[in-house]
């Protein structure tokens, strides 16, 4: 998955916490996110609010069907609260390579291809 399809499959799926989301397409979106905050950053602050707001609930979205590849709920992303260690755990899942069988959350990423 490149980096144009990522971003494009995580706004049409903006709100659908169902399914998986393989590795290239949450780390993609992720840079954009990152890229998109720091544009907003420079412009204004009334810009970042809006640019957060709009891609709050993509990402959060991305997280739990990324999740969901490693077959835990995307509910464990609010690990990620807890300071540092909620963060390292966070990082290692979602860099953790999926399941290639099919799981509770869908078949695998690997087979739909």
């Amino acid at each position: 998955m490149n980096f144009l399809k990522a971003i494009e499959t995580c706004f049409v799926k903006y709100a659908d916490f169902n399914g998986r989301a393989s590795r290239p397409e949450f780390w993609w979106f992720y840079l954009f996110n990152i890229i998109c905050w720091i544009v907003a950053f420079a412009i204004s602050p009334i810009i970042e609010l809006v640019v957060f707001a709009g891609l709050a609930l993509p990402y959060i979205a991305v997280t739990a069907r990324r999740l969901h590849d490693i077959d835990k709920s995307g509910w464990l992303q609010l690990i990620g609260l807890i300071p540092l260690i909620g963060w390292i755990i966070m990082i290692i899942w979602l860099a953790t390579d999926g399941q290639k069988k099919n799981n509770r959350f869908g078949k695998s990423i690997k087979k739909r291809r």
